[in-house]
């Protein structure tokens, strides 16, 4: 049973940073393209970066440029390192490994809440 747990989330003002963890336990880590998600209140989960076993990077449109998402296989852990945040980007952050169509391969984790204000 793999297990995902987020981590780093916060409050930040307009223009701030947060780095975002996420540590998976019971799973063949590195085989997989890891992605995070997120879920603004009222709106349906997005993935907004992907990473492939090979380190190869896709981002959404509305965070490309001030993301980034890193992977450390070592350590189970997938990053997101997101600069210039907006209060757009208000929202619960999730990882998961995505699949063609809108699918994912694990139970989501508790996610890890962000919150831009001032």
């Amino acid at each position: 049973q793999v297990q995902l747990v987020e981590s780093g989330g916060g409050l930040v003002q307009p223009g701030g940073s947060l780095r975002l963890s996420c540590a998976a336990s019971g799973t063949m880590f590195r085989i997989y393209t890891l992605g995070w998600y997120r879920q603004a209140p009222g709106k349906q989960r997005e993935l907004v970066a992907t990473i492939s076993s090979r380190g190869s990077t896709i981002y959404s449109d509305s965070v490309k440029g001030r993301f980034t998402i890193s992977r450390d296989n070592a350590k189970n852990t997938v990053y997101l390192q997101m600069n210039s945040l907006k209060p757009e980007d208000t929202a619960v952050y999730y990882c998961n490994a995505p699949r063609d169509g809108g699918y994912y391969v694990w139970s989501w984790g508790q996610g890890t809440p962000v919150t831009v204000s001032s």
